[in-house]
């Protein structure tokens, strides 16, 4: 029985051989076989190519290179200075002060004054936090099938994926929403005279301008003479100076050209460039105006530059919920083989004092 199943087999190979390569060749030409480049450097195409194919393995490189996400030094900044929240209603709650409690008055040798009254100075800025959930599959079969064969673990990529697909999210809103009231308010709510949000923690900014923010809308190019008079705008309006200032990677090289043209070197006499291990420097990763450093952020939408303090603008995170994996739970009870996990990250953005900070948008950028 043996014998006559090897002989079936090999006259199954030499009959229906010849068609296998002419279907592999008509695929291999519309495109339908992907991984396998056959006629190229030392890997022979036609019959033979087909055939190493077969009985050779492939060179994998094991390693996943994420083309899909990119990196925004601004959330990474704020995650490292967050605040830990507890929970509660209004999960952040901070008392802002918008009018004076009592009032003064000149007096003369008899030291007298009018008789005081008891304002109302005090204000709640309040906030829920927002919860972010990342559910994570693992397939049953998906682990039977790598089980000692796999390259690259597909469940090792998924949790890989999903601290990407966090931040991502995550930088996305920071510079943009405003509308979806689930998700983190950014920028442009946080920072803000009533344009985009009225309403901002609880805190209306129609009725109260003390809780604004200076907007303003630039023309041009980004300069140091431009950026100087923001930052002053900023401090007056205030009381203090911004910490730093942000904005895209085309506002910031074109911020960039102002300094370029003003660069000198130095050489010590005797030497040359390649004198110093590290060479001669031009640019700086940071381009600083007035003492206030200009960082680039591929999230920021181009033209606009934020420029804000890190005393009154942070990340609140809960202790419970900050980056937290629930572990993975059967999904028998759903009559599917297999488990689910999920990230959970609970947090919001809160700017507690926005005259601190300023808006300005209209910038010309570079296009990148």
């Amino acid at each position: 029985m043996t014998q006559f199943l090897n002989t079936l087999q090999s006259a199954l190979l030499w009959l229906f051989e010849p068609l296998y390569f002419k279907l592999t060749e008509y695929m291999q030409g519309a495109g339908l076989m992907p991984g396998v480049v056959f006629g190229t450097g030392i890997t022979p195409g036609g019959a033979v190519g087909q055939e190493l194919s077969l009985i050779t393995r492939r060179a994998f490189v094991p390693k996943l290179v994420v083309q899909i996400y990119n990196n925004s030094p601004t959330m990474a900044s704020l995650l490292s200075g967050a605040q830990p929240a507890y929970g509660g209603v209004s999960s952040i709650s901070v008392p802002v002060q918008g009018a004076p409690f009592v009032t003064g008055q000149w007096s003369g040798y008899d030291g007298a004054f009018n008789q005081p009254s008891d304002a109302q100075g005090a204000f709640l800025f309040e906030a829920n936090l927002k919860l972010f959930i990342v559910p994570i599959p693992f397939l049953g079969m998906e682990g039977i099938l790598q089980l000692d064969h796999a390259i690259i673990p597909k469940i090792e990529a998924k949790m890989n994926d999903a601290g990407n697909v966090v931040m991502d999210v995550f930088s996305t809103a920071l510079f943009n929403n405003t509308t979806n009231l689930q998700a983190m308010i950014g920028f442009p709510g946080a920072i803000d005279d009533g344009t985009n949000m009225v309403t901002y923690g609880n805190i209306n900014r129609t009725q109260n301008v003390w809780w604004q923010s200076k907007v303003y809308a630039a023309t041009g190019n980004p300069t140091r003479q431009a950026l100087l008079q923001y930052i002053a705008g900023t401090a007056k309006n205030g009381g203090e100076k911004p910490t730093f200032g942000v904005c895209g990677f085309g506002t910031w090289a074109l911020l960039a050209q102002d300094y370029q043209g003003q660069e000198q070197y130095v050489i010590t006499p005797g030497t040359g460039f390649d004198g110093s291990g590290d060479g001669p420097r031009s640019g700086f990763d940071a381009l600083m105006v007035c003492g206030v450093p200009v960082y680039a952020d591929q999230y920021c939408p181009e033209g606009i530059v934020y420029l804000q303090n890190s005393n009154y603008i942070n990340l609140y995170v809960h202790v419970m919920g900050s980056f937290a994996f629930t572990g993975f739970e059967s999904t028998i009870s759903n009559f599917q083989l297999g488990y689910v996990g999920a990230l959970v990250c609970i947090l919001e953005l809160a700017n507690v004092k926005p005259k601190a900070s300023t808006r300005i948008s209209g910038f010309n950028s570079l296009t990148l």
